[in-house]
């Protein structure tokens, strides 16, 4: 008994095996719908690790399409890492629009990192892309900040290679920047926000690009600062620091000089000092000489007495001040 369970769950397991290394499903299916794959072919692509479904799934709707593809091509697209079914979906809506497109470039493109079907379905349905605000200056000072909604539509022939949607957005900013600071007064702006989008678009900012751009329009123009005011602001802020700098300089200098001339007036007065204290003996030297008697000397005395008692007269007579008159 237990002999019989095990050939049976063996044979279940070869009949298992079987099945999904030959699939008579998928061929007999692909044989219904007009494509032509031999048998041995699919358990071969079972050996490659390619999905069998996946190809004969793709060439089915292919060749519902009207599109011939071939085998080969399908299973070397896969190994190289590519996207199958986006490319067959692309190639068929690009044929459904009158878009020219093989099979060689939707595979290029694919392989290129680019969203193929997402590509041939904005070619068909432009896309808009919003831009971040964009702060500028007019002539007189004034900022504005512009926002603009940019209308593309997929350029095939460049979209390997060519810039995205960031380099687009970028290159709008740059254009919009240009075309504000170029406005006399910003009034000039707000008049005519449209004269923006017509200066911008002139300057065929989707050249190099995998977009072909078909409209710029401003969405919103806000006023911003000041720049000009601001700016003055801060030039005059610099001029009067670097003022107070210079004046700073100038009262060090003076009281630098100042002080110079304190020391110049004390070495002044210590030599004033020295010569008066060198008198005494030059008047003791007199006498020992000869040069000076008695009597020049009291002379000499009253002279200094009498000439320090008018000094001490003419000080009382400045710093007292006259009592007014009671009548």
């Amino acid at each position: 008994m237990t002999s019989t369970i095990l050939i049976v769950i063996g044979v279940l397991a070869l009949i298992i095996l079987f099945f999904w290394m030959v699939p008579l499903r998928l061929w007999f299916i692909a044989i219904l719908n007009g494509v032509h794959i031999s048998l041995l072919q699919l358990i071969l692509m079972r050996w490659r690790r390619v999905p069998p479904d996946m190809i004969v799934n793709s060439m089915i709707t292919a060749t519902k399409a009207g599109i011939k593809l071939n085998r080969d091509q399908l299973e070397a697209h896969y190994l190289a890492g590519g996207h199958v079914k986006p490319v067959v979906s692309a190639l068929i809506s690009a044929d459904k629009a009158n878009i020219p497109l093989d099979f060689k470039a939707a595979t290029a493109i694919d392989l290129a990192g680019r969203n193929v079907l997402e590509a041939i379905q904005t070619s068909v349905n432009p896309k808009v892309i919003n831009t971040p605000p964009v702060a500028a200056v007019a002539k007189d000072g004034i900022q504005l900040i512009a926002k603009a909604r940019v209308t593309v539509r997929t350029n095939i022939r460049q979209l390997v290679g060519g810039a995205g949607e960031e380099t687009i957005i970028a290159r709008v900013g740059e254009g919009i920047v240009s075309a504000i600071g170029s406005a006399d007064t910003h009034k000039m702006v707000l008049e005519n926000p449209d004269s923006i989008s017509k200066l911008v678009l002139s300057k065929g900012l989707d050249s190099g690009t995998a977009f072909e751009i078909l409209s710029i329009d401003i969405a919103d123009v806000d006023v911003g600062k000041n720049i000009g005011a601001l700016l003055q602001m801060d030039q005059a802020n610099a001029d009067k620091n670097i003022a107070q700098a210079k004046a700073e300089e100038r009262r060090a200098m003076a009281v630098a000089q100042e002080q110079e001339m304190k020391a110049k007036a004390q070495e002044a007065r210590a030599k004033v000092i020295l010569a008066e204290a060198e008198v005494p003996l030059a008047l003791a030297d007199a006498f020992r000489n000869g040069n000076l008697g008695v009597m020049d000397y009291y002379k000499l005395e009253n002279i200094k007495a009498d000439t320090s008692m008018r000094e001490g007269i003419s000080k009382v007579g400045q710093t007292t001040t006259p009592k007014p008159n009671k009548q």
